[in-house]
Order: structure tokens, then sequence, then C-alpha cells
């Protein structure tokens, strides 16, 4: 089911009002209902796969239990390695299987070995499975390092698991978040519920406004950039850029919405990415959920910056190729992490990475300094780059779409107010950044309302019955 769909007007009001109004005064009910509605909201796509989210739930919530009970050390790691493997190997089984068939084939073939078949399968992702093993995996992983204790009661820990606003696209939740959320009593709050509501209303304008209609422009331009001069095609990638930004983050932004009209609070996984100053503030404020589980389950196990440069620069390797790999099964992906990991290295080395962890850019005034104009622009060229391989299907035609990009620049003039467009909804987000976000959070309810309402009267203007879906529903 998607957020942007009929389907899903008409789902959430329903939960909703079962759940504050019919099972409010029960906490097992009110879990109950939403393992229910959650398993209806992913079975929308294909119920089949359910069984996957089940079998991933029963196994995590026993081992867990038995990483917990058991004293002997080598016991608790045997089981953990256990979830470890089970979520890896469902994970690689139908997004990578094929990845490593037809790359093992491709290898044999350039030395000499000719295969007239390639053994593969016709294997279906299935939605949202990037995201739900990382998160049982974390459960048992906490459990290990002692952050948390196990749950006994099943109800709850499936809705941790299938929680329907951040089961298919994030944010990656941890277990010490959102399960004692879960078990414990829930309230309803206006003042949440406002905040949740403009926040839906936020990611749908991102998402029906302005994605889907740069998705218009960038598809044609990316599916025959060939036939494009390289001014085009520039200002196809700007498009992108902003298409899967304003696509990922509004789903963030409707499942943390969503989340708060009943009663639960996610984390942030979005704060103005492209308003960073370098590529280590870009990657503390894009996909933080994803970036800081790879942060605390796989650098800082593996060393983290604690024995020596030579270490931490092949940790900081390994996690950016991780990464990319994460995203899909596809060379492109592994080669935009690298890119990545070469934009973040020399930071690293100089000890800049972590330079604007405690600030953000003009925080002090209302316009940024040159300098930090000049620090955006440069870090946003850089990430917009890597974007053309994250975008295209293979290495070769992402340089071939440079090479026209550099080479054969020309804008026409029928072309240039898109660049318009693009200025206009940079300003949107700074002012968003700067007055909005804060103000109407603090503003009298008239205005919270106000707001609420010209939000809406765009998105109905905009919507489509046959709105596309989100671009992360890939990974």
């Amino acid at each position: 089911m998607l957020f942007n769909s009929i389907e899903f007007l008409i789902f959430l009001p329903v939960v909703f009002c079962l759940y504050w109004f019919v099972f409010n005064k029960n906490l097992k009910l009110q879990n109950l209902l939403i393992l229910i509605s959650s398993y209806i909201f992913y079975g929308w796509w294909d119920w089949r796969f359910l069984s996957l989210i089940f079998l991933s739930t029963v196994v995590d919530y026993f081992v867990g239990i038995q990483i917990f009970n058991n004293k002997d050390t080598k016991k608790k790691k045997s089981f953990l390695w256990f979830s470890v493997i089970f979520n890896l190997g469902l994970l690689g089984f139908f997004k990578y299987f094929n990845f490593f068939i037809e790359s093992w084939v491709d290898l044999l073939s350039s030395v000499g070995y000719d295969y007239q078949n390639i053994w593969s399968l016709n294997i279906i992702l299935p939605v949202g499975i990037s995201f739900y093993t990382f998160q049982t995996m974390s459960y048992c992983l906490d459990i290990y390092y002692n952050k948390l204790k196990p749950t006994r009661d099943f109800i709850s820990f499936a809705s941790f698991v299938s929680f329907f606003p951040q089961l298919v696209a994030g944010p990656i939740e941890r277990a010490s978040n959102l399960l004692p959320q879960i078990l414990k009593n829930r309230k309803f709050n206006y003042n949440q519920g406002v905040e949740g509501l403009k926040l839906i209303l936020w990611g749908m304008f991102k998402k029906i406004v302005i994605a889907d209609n740069l998705a218009s422009s960038v598809n044609p331009i990316f599916e025959n950039y060939s036939d494009f001069t390289g001014g085009i095609l520039l200002l196809g990638l700007i498009y992108f850029s902003f298409q899967i930004y304003c696509d990922f983050s509004g789903y963030s932004d409707i499942a943390i919405g969503t989340s708060k009209l009943f009663g639960f609070n996610l984390r942030s996984n979005f704060k103005f990415p492209y308003f960073s100053r370098n590529i280590g503030e870009f990657w503390k404020r894009w996909h933080i959920s994803l970036s800081s589980w790879f942060r605390d389950y796989l650098y800082i196990p593996l060393g983290g910056s604690q024995n020596g440069k030579w270490i931490s620069l092949r940790n900081i390797f390994i996690i950016f190729i991780v990464s990319g790999f994460w995203h899909g099964a596809n060379w492109t992906f592994i080669f935009w992490g690298l890119i990545h990991s070469l934009l973040y290295i020399p930071l690293f080395i100089n000890d800049n990475n972590r330079k604007y962890i405690s600030n953000t850019v003009s925080e002090n005034s209302i316009l940024p300094s040159i300098k930090e104009i000049y620090q955006m622009l440069s870090t946003f060229i850089f990430v917009m780059l890597g974007w053309i391989f994250f975008r295209i299907n293979s290495i070769y035609d992402s340089f071939n779409y440079l090479y026209i990009m550099i080479f054969n620049f020309n804008i026409p003039d029928q072309y240039r107010f898109g660049l318009v467009t693009i200025f206009i909804i940079i300003i949107f987000d700074w002012l968003y950044m700067k007055f909005l976000n804060e103000n109407i959070s603090k503003s009298n309810i008239k205005l919270n309302w106000l707001f609420c309402y010209f939000l809406s009267i765009i998105i109905l203007l905009f919507f489509n019955k046959n709105s596309s879906s989100f671009i992360y529903f890939q990974f």
C-alpha cells in the first residue's frame, strides 16, 4: 500500500479511529491492531511475502531470549551469529543471488569460458526487506551488547518488526527506541497529533508536488541520455538530486508523522542534507538511520577509529562500500559507495570529518556567508555527480553520461526555466529550515491549521490516483 494512494487515505483514518476510540483502554488490543494493520498494509503488495516477515520475527524473538538467558559467552555468540547469518542470508538470497551468479559468469566469460545459458532464478525482491532485516538484527545485537533486555510479549515484538509507518522504507528503528514505546500505555496527545499531521502533509507535498513532477522530466532524460546535450543532462541530474531527496525524505516525514498520530516518536532520518558544508556533514544529515546503523554495528565492531589511521581508513572504506551495496545489487551502487569513501577519507585524515557536528549552517544569521555558500555548493556538486552512478544501471553508461554532460554542454532556452524551479525549491527548503519548521510548531492553533489547509489544497491539485511508487521501495 502506498502512502500516496487512495487506499491509504481510507486505511489510515479507519485504523486511527479503531486505535483511539475502540481499543484505547487495552494496550494488548492496541498492539494487536497495529500488528494486523501492518500485515494488511504490507500484504497489499504481495501477501506471500508476509511469511518472510513472520519468519524473521519468530527467529529473532527466540534468538533474543536465548542470547539473554545464556551466560556462556560462546553460546551467546553462536546465537547472535545465527541471527546475523539468517537475516543476511534472507536478504542475500532475495536481493543478491542473481547478481553474484551473473557477476561470476561474467568473470569466467572474460577469461575464455563461454556460457550460453546463465543459471539464475526469477526472484522477486520483497518490498522493504533491506529495512526490516536490519531492524531485527539490531534487536539481537543490542541484547548481545547488553543495551537491551528481550521482551516476552510476542505481539509487541512482532508489532515492532512490522510497524507499518516505517516498515517499507524506514527510518530503520532501533528496538531500544521503538519497542519500549510499544510496551507502555499511550494516551492521545493533541499537540503530537497536529505535529504528526503537519509532517504527513509536508511529506506528501515533497513527494506528490515536487518529486513526482520532477520524475516526469528525470526519467526521459536518463533513459535516453545519448539524445540530449550536456546542459539538459546537467539539468536532469539536478532534477534527480532533488527528486530523490524529496521522495525519500518525504516518505520519512510521512512515516514519522503517521507514527505520531498513534503516539510514537521515531528518530529523524533527514536534516536538510543539501545544506551540508562537507561530505562528512552530509552523511550526518542524509539517511541518518542507515548511516548510524553501519556506524554502531559495523564500523565500531571493526575497531572504529581506535586502532590507528590505516585500520580506520580500512573501516571507512568498508562502511561506504557496504552502504553502497546495501542500496542495490549492481556494480553502480558499489562504485557510488567508493566515490563517497574517496570524498570522506581526506576529511578524516585532516580531522575535519566531525567539524560541523555541533552547529548548523548560518546558525546565528538568516543568510549563509560567502564561505558557507561555497562549501555547500561544492559539497552538493560532489554529491550530485555521485547520483549519476546511483541512477544509471551500468558504470559504462554513467561515465558516458558524465562525458556528454561535460564536453557537449548547451542548455536550450526552453529548459532554462527548470533552473528557476530548482532555485525556488532551494529557497523554500532554506526558509523551512530557518523559520517555518520552528515558528509553525510554536504558533497558535489558527496558524497551524492554516498551514495544514494550505498544503492540503496544493497536494489535492497535484494528486494523481496513479501516483508513482517511492524510489527507496526498490532497496
